[in-house]
């Protein structure tokens, strides 16, 4: 079923030859709740559109699958789906998954993270990357406008985040659109998951926002040798990015950017 992910409203435009009543191109919000083999673990606000990957990404990248596949990703797996308005997705691994505490709250932009402590709780799961080949400066340097011109939904409603993959040439590989920042990264990271194309070794993956050290986790666990960020990182996230040999530069939007890790080219 393919999801409206825009609506179409009247609103009131000023310019500077007065007001007047024009069409304008809004982009959906609803909320998505997550579970994991029957199990709540997630409830977040998103575009409609790509919603099995959402699921499937933020299972791997919150470590909730511990290396166990995913057999089954359907709409709601208690009802009918068309009841929940297809706000219900259910990743099912046939118990072969740690069964995961139930979450009820719903997930933010802010996951709790707090410090040093939560950074080696995450290098107890994830192991530092392999040391790769640095990635050409010119091709980092040129991802932003490279995905921008594949952003259709940014176009139409200027309202929207993106995440991309991208390798060494350059080429543009995937782009999701979502208005969570965190949500479109899941949802690149299910696509690959469910495509059978984890980990993203010598990969590299773009965000449209800042570089948190939750998008700096799901990079790692997802594999990504460089992230490369429109905005500016968290000290925590270059903490998180030196301690998993990840490339990380921010501020990329032309040939000026900043290398935050690792510490020297």
């Amino acid at each position: 079923m393919t999801r409206r992910r825009t609506e179409r409203l009247i609103v009131t435009k000023v310019t500077a030859d007065g007001a007047r009543r024009s069409p304008d191109q809004l982009i959906v919000e609803e909320p998505m709740t997550v579970q994991l083999d029957g199990v709540t673990v997630s409830t977040t606000m998103r575009t409609p559109g790509h919603d099995f990957e959402l699921a499937a990404g933020f299972c791997h990248t919150e470590g909730l699958l511990d290396g166990a596949p995913v057999e089954a990703i359907k709409y709601c797996g208690t009802g009918s789906a068309m009841l929940t308005e297809f706000n219900i997705v259910t990743v099912d691994t046939l118990g072969k998954a740690p069964t995961p505490s139930p979450r009820l709250g719903p997930t933010s932009s802010s996951c709790g993270w707090c410090g040093n402590d939560q950074i080696d709780e995450l290098t107890e799961r994830l192991a530092p990357l392999e040391v790769t080949e640095p990635f050409d400066l010119d091709v980092l340097a040129a991802v932003p406008d490279a995905v921008r011109a594949e952003q259709e939904l940014f176009a139409d409603t200027g309202a929207v985040h993106a995440a991309a993959v991208f390798d060494r040439s350059g080429a543009v590989r995937l782009v999701r659109e979502d208005v969570g920042r965190h949500n479109a990264v899941d949802k690149v990271v299910g696509a690959m998951l469910l495509a059978g194309e984890l980990p993203a070794t010598d990969l590299g993956l773009f965000v449209s926002g800042r570089a948190s050290v939750e998008m700096v986790q799901k990079a790692w666990a997802a594999g990504f040798a460089a992230v490369v960020a429109v905005s500016a990182p968290t000290s925590l996230a270059v903490t998180a990015a030196r301690r998993a040999n990840l490339v990380l530069a921010g501020f990329v939007t032309g040939a000026t950017f900043n290398v935050y890790s690792p510490e020297r080219l």
